[in-house]
């Protein structure tokens, strides 16, 4: 997959929880607002209740969009007979969109009431979303492999050593004098090459991966620590906010809530 095609399936994947939030917001606005004593006398109470025929379905599909994005992804990730099937890093976005679209669903099909031990398990997928987006914050800082595995604090190095020989063998750069110096410095050091533009902009660039690696070698460790933490908070109320939601299905069954099935 090139970057373009990748950046277009984050936009969609953006897009599509932007556009279910605000459309279903929209759509049920009129009812959504009403005091919940009051919405009995809305034309759309049976159609947007909880049990009704849109507000079960959101709760449906809401529930299978979550639960197939975290299984998928931890079986991507742990199993190894299909560690070939695609990159890590794509299964890991398909798995932050479906879990953050499935909440919108949920969200919508709770009618924003919440109670009993559903209350549990909502503030359960809340508290996994809010840790999610962290979560994607810390693992943006961690250097990864192309396959989207954390690399370790030894090969960032050795990727900052291979940046250092290739100025040095295709440009006759010593990098080590560049590492510390300020851009008008480094733009003067550069203009006592005679590079032609072409070159001068792959310098530039390299200069400016060299950089960003520094940075990160600096931060590795102190990041890949707070990730490991961070399971600690992501993992326990995603296991709650399954139990309890798998709980709620079973009751709703018993119950005899089976929407169009």
């Amino acid at each position: 997959m090139t970057r373009t095609v990748h950046r277009i399936y984050l936009w969609i994947y953006t897009l599509a929880v932007i556009i279910a939030l605000i459309g279903l917001g929209i759509y049920g606005y009129s009812y959504y607002r009403l005091p919940i004593e009051e919405r009995f006398f809305h034309p759309d109470y049976a159609n947007l209740k909880p049990s009704g025929f849109l507000g079960h379905g959101l709760g449906i599909i809401g529930s299978l969009l979550v639960t197939i994005g975290v299984f998928s992804y931890m079986i991507r990730k742990r199993m190894k007979a299909f560690s070939r099937v695609g990159l890590l890093k794509y299964w890991l976005e398909f798995h932050i969109f479906l879990c953050a679209l499935g909440p919108v669903f949920i969200l919508y099909h709770t009618s924003f009431k919440f109670g009993g031990i559903v209350s549990l398990s909502f503030w359960s997928l809340v508290a996994v979303v809010l840790s999610g987006v962290a979560g994607r914050f810390i693992y943006l800082q961690i250097p990864h492999s192309i396959e989207g595995r954390m690399l370790s604090l030894r090969e960032v190095q050795e990727m900052k050593d291979d940046l250092v020989i290739t100025f040095m063998d295709k440009y006759n750069i010593d990098l080590s004098e560049l590492e510390s110096g300020s851009s008008i410095q480094i733009n003067a050091k550069l203009k006592e090459l005679n590079l032609s533009s072409s070159e001068l902009k792959n310098v530039k660039n390299l200069i400016k991966s060299q950089q960003k690696l520094i940075k990160r070698i600096e931060r590795l460790e102190f990041m890949q620590n707070i990730f490991k933490y961070w399971h600690v908070a992501h993992l326990p109320f995603a296991l709650i906010m399954l139990i309890v939601m798998i709980i709620h299905v079973v009751v709703v069954l018993v119950m005899g809530y089976k929407w169009i099935f």
